[in-house]
């Protein structure tokens, strides 16, 4: 069991390993910056944490690691909590169990806003058999010891009507607060405007990025003018921007806005998009943790910075 007086060693170390800059710990102090879902009006915090990274093949360093993640994500954690999402196919169901375990028995569960993903398709399966669809959510309470999910989608794209059928019969129930549905493929995406007009979503999950543009042609759009809340996958460019910055230094003008590290710099990019209400960039490092929740205090980038962020990265070399 990680206990606070670790979490804060942990916390202390992050900083002198990273050189972070003092006014990014400083940063920390500051009220957290929080978003609305459309459909209710709730607010979360901008930024959360992909748990894809959780799985039991890792090692015990690694899952200790992971467990200082998890503390980090939920420490002074406004209420509801920020969001944790994860995936009952990630690491075969590990990501979901590992962090419902570590979250009961170090007491942190209600800082967490709980949001995972379904789908019983694939593998030859264009479609998905109901009675799978729920046998799959249940073992997905199971495992993250939960009675009431904040929020469950349909992953990738798998069979809308039957497994959103599904979910809002959750949803209707009282079981789960939230649906949604995700892709992070760009071959998906008329498929997902579509889903988006016909069915009630409170969320969507997609790929976006400082590098990565075209969700705000059409899809970001349709989430503000549908109200749909976005969460943000791959906020870091499916790590292809950290090989174009190299060793490039964060320009002086990222402070205008409270950008201290380059991971700042995009997630601030993301999260100021009015459509976007959090981004989950994954990580199995407590000390990205704690630079990652930097970007969710301070200032974000106006609509001129934006487009300045965007000729800083379009200027820079192809990975």
């Amino acid at each position: 069991m990680l206990t606070r007086r670790d979490w804060l060693r942990i916390s202390a170390g992050a900083g002198a390993a990273l050189s972070i800059d003092p006014r990014l710990l400083a940063a920390l102090q500051e009220p957290e910056i929080l978003k609305p879902i459309p459909s209710t009006g709730e607010r979360i915090p901008v930024i959360g944490l992909g748990g894809r990274w959780i799985t039991t093949r890792s090692t015990p360093e690694e899952l200790r690691d992971h467990r200082a993640v998890l503390h980090a994500l939920a420490d002074g954690a406004p209420p509801p909590g920020r969001v944790f999402d994860s995936a009952a196919g990630y690491g075969g169901g590990a990501s979901e169990d590992l962090s419902g375990e570590w979250a009961a028995e170090d007491g942190f569960q209600e800082r967490i806003f709980w949001a995972t993903k379904v789908n019983v398709t694939g593998g030859g399966r264009s479609t998905a058999d109901p009675a799978d669809v729920r046998a799959q959510i249940e073992r997905s309470f199971e495992r993250m010891r939960l009675d009431v999910l904040d929020l469950n989608q349909v992953h990738n794209m798998g069979d809308p009507p039957t497994q959103l059928r599904v979910l809002q019969e959750y949803k209707e129930s009282g079981r789960v607060r939230y649906i949604g549905i995700t892709t992070t493929s760009e071959s998906q995406y008329g498929e997902l405007e579509q889903v988006m007009r016909d069915y009630p979503l409170d969320f969507i999950g997609i790929d976006y990025a400082v590098d990565n543009r075209t969700p705000e042609e059409r899809i970001l759009p349709l989430a503000l003018e549908r109200g749909i809340a976005v969460m943000v996958y791959l906020p870091f460019g499916r790590t292809r921007m950290w090989a174009r910055i190299g060793d490039r230094a964060l320009p002086e003008w990222a402070a205008e806005f409270d950008a201290h590290a380059w991971s700042q710099f995009m997630l601030k990019y993301v999260v100021s998009h009015p459509a976007v209400a959090v981004a989950v960039p994954g990580t199995g490092d407590p000390r990205h943790m704690i630079e990652n929740l930097g970007a969710a205090r301070g200032r974000l980038p106006s609509e001129e910075q934006r487009r300045r962020m965007v000729e800083l990265v379009d200027a820079l070399p192809n990975a």
